[in-house]
């Protein structure tokens, strides 16, 4: 649930709202490739008994102003409402300089498309699996290479990757050290092997 860049190091998961956006260009380039959007943002803390919860990221940067993406989707760039003032959960590389760049293979969604099970999960369950490596499953046979891993078995399943398991699961650590899938709302639609 990354636009990796050779100076990026680090994946930061906001939630945000874009208040505002512009066409910026790295100072030593013409080039129109290199162009990227500056998305204005508003991060939304979470208010939580012990603090406030920023989500992943926020020990190298606690107050991010902006997101960068390439202006041209062939290059991985993304386009965010600006004008409703839309709220997203943003996950992206963080550069070696501070800054926040998002892509389409990162996580970008409009915060009421998630289910109540990922709200749910983003406060309280997945830091439990940092540690945790997820294995995509695009074809038979697909294997778990260790106990580290959670096989994510949408693809096979739904034919997509926001499927049931997406949506309603989240892999976590145990207590014996394994990993495996939680279940956080209502049973899913088929049966998922080895969800017991």
């Amino acid at each position: 649930m990354y636009l990796f860049n050779a100076v990026s190091s680090y994946v930061s998961v906001i939630r945000a709202k874009i208040s505002g956006e512009k066409i910026v260009s790295p100072s030593n380039s013409s080039s129109p490739y290199m162009k990227m959007i500056q998305y204005e943002i508003k991060m939304i803390k979470v208010r939580r008994s012990s603090g406030f919860l920023m989500f992943k990221g926020f020990d190298k940067a606690k107050d991010i102003q902006y997101v960068y993406t390439p202006v041209f989707s062939s290059l991985c760039g993304v386009k965010l409402d600006s004008n409703n003032k839309a709220g997203y959960l943003i996950s992206g590389s963080m550069w070696n300089d501070g800054r926040i760049s998002i892509g389409q293979c990162d996580l970008v969604e409009p915060w009421d498309n998630l289910s109540m099970s990922q709200k749910k999960n983003l406060n309280y369950r997945y830091q439990m699996g940092c540690e945790c490596r997820i294995n995509t499953c695009y074809t038979v046979p697909c294997a778990s290479t260790g106990e580290n891993e959670c096989l994510w078995t949408d693809w096979l399943l739904d034919n997509s990757l926001n499927g049931e398991q997406a949506r309603q699961y989240a892999c976590i650590r145990r207590t014996d050290t394994t990993c495996s899938w939680y279940r956080g709302g209502p049973p899913p639609r088929e049966r998922l092997p080895g969800l017991e």
